[in-house]
């Protein structure tokens, strides 16, 4: 797994868990304005534009990272942020170790399985994927995500760099992610958002989590579709997690 790195020396650190079909920009405006302060760690996903290894499961990108962490950061760190898949990936995390850091701070993530869902991800992907380098469909395709314009560059180059097997293997992995009980053994200090306006199943995981994690916080965000918060908001994102670490 490759990384990308603000501030570094800073003595505490933070990472950061881009969405599904993203990469790291994801969290570029956040980290910016966070290395004034921390040593912020962005990593690329498997199986994302820039990554240097194919996506096989959430648990591999989960253990991978917590590799990452015991081998260059002495086995914690401060902060965990995640989007979507890579609040899927946290969750999973903070499963498998439960030390791993002072707070969590989880974005619009999926963990009430959909079978049937799941099930049509490929012939959804063999059906679209030829017209993901076509610019008319990836900017109708971008548009659904409400995702603010200045980042078509960095969405378009990043989409037409991933593979067909991986984004089968991530949007699937995604849609049947199922959170495991042993994330209520975590330690951190969790906080979970939402926008007011995503669909029903990320909602009721939200709620799904906060009941699942003792002493967790559900923040429901007025008017804000998925992964709005860090991507369009960065500024109150970054906000955000300042205020939750001066606590």
């Amino acid at each position: 797994m490759k990384y990308k790195e603000y501030g570094a020396g800073r003595p505490e650190t933070i990472m950061l868990l881009h969405g599904g079909g993203l990469s790291w920009w994801n969290y570029r405006e956040a980290a910016e304005t966070l290395q004034s302060v921390y040593h912020v760690i962005l990593p690329i996903l498997d199986g994302h534009a820039g990554s240097d290894r194919p996506f096989t499961t959430i648990e591999d990108n989960a253990a991978e990272i917590i590799s990452f962490i015991d081998r260059e950061l002495k086995g914690a760190v401060t902060l965990i942020g995640g989007l979507s898949l890579g609040a899927q990936i946290l969750l999973e995390m903070l499963s498998q170790r439960n030390d791993l850091c002072r707070c969590a701070l989880i974005e619009s993530a999926a963990v009430i399985p959909s079978k049937l869902t799941g099930a049509l991800i490929g012939p959804s992907v063999s059906a679209s994927f030829g017209l993901i380098r076509n610019k008319t469909f990836a900017k109708m395709q971008f548009r659904s995500l409400r995702i603010k314009p200045e980042l078509f560059g960095d969405y378009f180059r990043d989409t037409c760099e991933i593979a067909k097997p991986d984004m089968t293997a991530f949007l699937k992995a995604n849609t049947v992610y199922r959170l495991k009980s042993s994330v209520r053994d975590s330690t951190a200090e969790m906080h979970i958002f939402a926008g007011e306006k995503e669909n029903r199943r990320i909602l009721r995981s939200a709620e799904a989590v906060r009941e699942a994690v003792p002493g967790s916080r559900l923040t429901i965000l007025p008017g804000l579709y998925h992964g709005e918060f860090s991507i369009n908001h960065p500024d109150k994102y970054a906000e955000t997690v300042k205020n939750i670490l001066s606590k």
